[in-house]
């Protein structure tokens, strides 16, 4: 959030107001799902996780929790939860009903149901979220079971207990499946594994295909193009720079704009207001090729200052932007220095990239 946001969220709650509910939280007026409404009522104004900390000894971490876990109290409470369970809840019991917050809310009442029927703690809680929650994808629930959450754990504890050889391990999972089964199909399911050693390979979910880069040239910063040689002075100057956000360089933009990804190397990292203008090979000083190409050139607009190792773009005769090199420094004004010059990728056959690597015989 940044400072205007947070005066303007700030001005609804007025200093007084805000000492209030602080002081409420100090003292530990009231129960926990009123001390989850008061931190989220305090930060939405403004105020940070820390400063509520200061102010009242409640760990950020503990804020969070209480704020999610009031929410999902509302809600159940909006499925018609009854008096015993808003009374049970309010125990309290914030980090069970923080556990159903994955669910949506009539899988939340339902789950709040069982969790007071069985006295579950928060581990318990979490698994019992996680099976409601994998139960739901299936459109029709499998043989035997019902939609009910008691069966939704029984048919987790059924399933997994299928796949194991280990007897002690088994029948475990099938005593918790019984503790859970609702309906009495699903005991009939459960029970079944009692004469039935069969042992079934569980289906395992693929591995996440997560990476982690390592080199800055394998993020691209990306850089707004100004246009193609011949440009004028006023083209170069009508492109806004672009701002990153970390840690994925995010860019964001209004209105006609065309970028161009450029590898992270060092010199383009460093560059603080880079633009990319295309030419052609032959158009360049001191460079000269068999073959004339299409090129990108990185100018950084911020860097004027001139130095006899680098070259630079300035303005021709003509008014046309055009690069130079000047052995000391110039009378023209340098309007940005040359950052890299980036010729197009040269690959023999593009499709190698993206089909299976394979080696003849």
């Amino acid at each position: 959030m940044n400072n205007n946001q947070s005066a303007t969220s700030k001005a609804e709650l007025s200093q007084e107001a805000a000492q209030t509910l602080l002081l409420k939280l100090r003292r530990k007026e009231g129960n926990w799902v009123d001390w989850g409404k008061i931190c989220q009522q305090l930060q939405k104004a403004g105020y940070t996780a820390q400063t509520i900390f200061e102010e009242t000894g409640i760990e950020g971490k503990y804020q969070n929790l209480t704020i999610v876990a009031a929410q999902v109290f509302e809600s159940i409470c909006t499925e018609g939860a009854s008096e015993a369970i808003q009374n049970y809840f309010q125990g309290p019991r914030s980090d069970v009903l923080y556990e159903f917050r994955i669910l949506n809310h009539k899988q939340r009442f339902a789950a709040a149901e069982l969790a007071m029927d069985k006295s579950l703690d928060v581990d318990e809680a979490h698994e019992v979220a996680k099976a409601i929650q994998n139960f739901s994808c299936y459109s029709t629930p499998p043989q035997g079971f019902t939609v009910s959450p008691g069966d939704a754990v029984a048919y987790q504890c059924w399933k997994v207990a299928r796949g194991k050889k280990d007897l002690q391990e088994r029948s475990r999972l099938i005593a918790r499946g019984l503790k859970f089964a609702h309906s009495v199909t699903a005991r009939q399911q459960i029970e079944g594994l009692l004469s039935d050693f069969t042992v079934v390979s569980v289906e395992r979910a693929p591995l996440l295909p997560v990476y982690r880069l390592e080199e800055e040239e394998q993020l691209a910063r990306i850089i707004p193009v100004a246009g193609t040689l011949p440009l004028k002075l006023a083209d170069l100057q009508a492109v806004s720079p672009l701002e990153e956000v970390q840690p994925f360089r995010l860019v964001q933009f209004s209105g006609e704009v065309t970028c161009i990804p450029i590898p992270g190397w060092q010199a383009v990292l460093k560059a603080k207001d880079p633009v990319a203008i295309f030419g052609k090979s032959g158009e360049l000083p001191n460079y000269s090729l068999s073959k004339s190409e299409d090129v990108a050139i990185v100018v950084d607009r911020r860097s004027r200052q001139w130095d006899a190792n680098a070259y630079f773009l300035v303005n021709n005769d003509d008014g046309e932007l055009e690069i130079q090199w000047f052995p000391e420094a110039p009378d023209r004004e340098i309007l940005g220095q040359i950052v890299v010059i980036l010729r197009p990728k040269r690959i023999l056959d593009e499709n190698n990239i993206i089909e299976p690597w394979q080696m003849d015989d």
